[in-house]
């Protein structure tokens, strides 16, 4: 049974000029990748962690105006805490005066507009509406339309909305962002602000030549570096992500783990049903002892602050791992030109350091030599050998394992104290022949069973011209 069959491989030596240069080439090319891309760009001899600890400090300074009044950074950022999130107001559209009363539901809403009193239901409210309906049928703010009366914030937006644009002095606006980060697990930490005492933040702007470590940039440049409109982004809003990149080779010294800065936009401007970013608050005060508020939808431009790292640092353990895939991958250990003490003589002794030696890396060429070269089906005949091994004592499994690998002695059978055993015969003795190797002039069989001695003497390499008495396949043609 194909079960219990145990397969072992055997080498072949192939003298063919094409297929070597391709053998060749192969290795050449695993041996760049490992060294260029694995080695090199990779750096797979150090130990690496990704996603540093980080903190994110941002400051936004500068003022502008619209048709009505001064606006200075606290009514225009939002939140005012400094995170990592924020957002610069560039355009709002204003709803003064609202109370709590009666007024013409918005247009816009989905069955908003009715004939009579008849389309309208009392006590119905739409989620996506502006307050309750009070079942009456009322004309709306301007028009001949009619919508139906809502109790709620009154005048709704649509009704008495007032546009204001911030944008004129937004570009000259400064963000400090201030940024550390932290590698535990090789206890190392930087930020991005330079260590100096004499006002040095207080006049510059960043700059990624001569002040890379002055992270006040100007809103306009961040939009320019992103390749957006700063126009079309202040009046329909955006998101920018500023990332913060931080790849470390901590084999160096720390001066030269440094930021770097990159711009885009994060938000699907293409799409039009979700292009642009709002949001709206609102402001509470009291009149005349009624509350009223102001509600503002703000047009601006977030910003995301991201932060991204990897640091890296040599490690014997990965610079083992990768070394010994790399070898494996060339076949260096696989050498025929070595001598008699490495691979070379794999096929005719049986050692520990034999197990090194099998094929490796030359599927490809195994793949062309036996389904495209001529004579493809002898290579076969020669490379898969099928050997029975004859069954022996309990206690002489040296000998069988010899047997299997080729390299026992003649069968005792064949032989006797006094008469010389004969020459090796059929399947034995045609692998004999296929593997094209000269069997030595078979010794005296003992009466008993060969010692692990004889068993593990290697045996020496016959001359070529003994090599193949006979050549019943029309190997030398090879």
């Amino acid at each position: 049974s194909a079960l219990w069959d145990y397969e072992t491989p055997k080498v072949i030596v192939v003298r063919n000029r094409r297929l070597g240069v391709l053998y060749r080439a192969v290795q050449l090319l695993i041996l760049l990748y490992f060294v260029w891309y694995v080695f090199i760009v990779q750096k797979s001899y150090q130990e690496s962690e990704t996603g540093p600890e980080s903190s994110i400090i941002t400051k936004v300074k500068g003022i502008t105006t619209s048709e009505r009044k001064v606006w200075d950074v606290e009514e225009y950022v939002k939140p005012p805490e400094g995170g990592s999130v924020f957002s610069i107001i560039t355009r709002i559209e204003a709803t003064q005066f609202q109370t709590q009363g009666t007024c013409p539901e918005s247009i816009r809403v989905h069955n908003a507009t009715c004939h009579s009193d008849a389309d309208c239901v009392a006590g119905e409210l739409d989620m996506l509406g502006n307050g309750l309906r009070t079942g009456r049928c009322v004309p709306y703010y301007q028009g001949p339309s009619k919508t139906c009366e809502v109790f709620g914030w009154c005048p709704v937006e649509d009704g008495a909305s007032v546009s204001q644009f911030l944008g004129t002095m937004a570009p000259n606006f400064t963000i400090l962002i201030k940024n550390s980060i932290h590698y535990p697990k090789f206890h190392f930490s930087k930020g991005n602000i330079a260590d100096r005492t004499d006002g040095y933040l207080k006049r510059c702007t960043f700059h990624e030549a001569s002040d890379l470590y002055c992270p006040i940039f100007k809103l306009g440049f961040i939009v320019e570096q992103a390749g957006e409109s700063f126009a079309e982004l202040a009046h329909k809003g955006g998101v920018i992500g500023v990332i913060i990149n931080w790849d470390c080779d901590l084999d160096l010294p720390a001066s030269e783990c440094n930021p770097r800065y990159s711009f885009r936009r994060l938000d699907p401007k293409h799409v039009p049903a979700s292009s642009g970013y709002n949001f709206r608050f609102a402001k509470y005060y009291k009149i005349n002892g009624t509350t009223t508020r102001t509600l503002i939808k703000a047009y601006g431009i977030r910003i995301d602050v991201i932060v991204h790292g990897q640091a890296g640092k040599f490690s014997l353990i990965p610079t083992i791992i990768n070394l010994a895939t790399a070898l494996t991958s060339i076949g260096v250990v696989r050498n025929p030109l070595w001598g008699p003490s490495g691979c070379r003589g794999v096929h005719q002794v049986f050692t520990p350091w034999s197990l090194l030696c099998w094929p490796q890396g030359s599927f490809l060429c195994d793949w062309i030599l036996l389904t495209f070269m001529n004579k493809n089906k002898v290579y076969s005949h020669k490379k898969f050998d099928k050997v029975c091994a004859p069954s022996r004592p309990s206690g002489s499994w040296p000998l069988t394992l010899a047997c299997v690998l080729g390299q026992a002695p003649p069968q005792p059978a064949h032989c006797s104290e006094d008469q010389p055993p004969s020459s090796p015969s059929g399947q034995e003795g045609q692998q004999g022949a296929e593997c094209g190797l000269a069997i030595p002039p078979p010794r005296p069989c003992p009466i008993s069973a060969p010692s692990k001695q004889m068993v593990d003497t290697p045996v020496s390499e016959p001359a070529p011209q003994d090599s193949m008495p006979t050549d019943p396949k029309g190997l030398a043609q090879l």
